[in-house]
């Protein structure tokens, strides 16, 4: 058996800039993206703590140390902004894989600088 588990999370990301009329995908700075361990095309799941929003899409790069948190094509109707996001990726693993990992989460402040990060842990059965 598969489980689909939390593999990284930025964790209330500011949108910096909506842009409707792109192709989709959501830009983020390159720097919260290597420390997430999000990869370039990798499916995002979005969750939007401004207004309940959820969504997905998939990350695309921005400029390294621009802070950029950017919502893209269609996705930009749910997601303006100023809106605080939380933005997750998983992966699917069996149980003997899943009982020893550790999702990486990223926080940050209203600038979308990194305040700290943790590997998260699931709990022992």
């Amino acid at each position: 058996m598969k489980l689909t588990i939390l593999k990284s999370k930025l964790h209330r990301a500011t949108v910096t800039h909506a842009e409707l009329d792109y192709e989709g995908s959501c830009a983020i700075d390159q720097d919260l993206m290597d420390a997430a361990k999000i990869l370039p095309f990798e499916q995002l799941h979005i969750y939007n703590v401004a207004n309940g929003e959820r969504f997905t899409t998939y990350a695309i790069a921005a400029p390294r140390g621009s802070g950029t948190i950017g919502v893209n094509g269609a996705a930009a109707h749910k997601a303006g902004p100023g809106d605080l996001l939380i933005l997750c990726t998983y992966a699917e693993m069996d149980q003997t894989e899943a009982a020893h990992f550790a999702p990486m989460l990223v926080y940050v402040n209203a600038d979308n600088r990194i305040t700290h990060t943790s590997q998260g842990h699931l709990a022992a059965a």
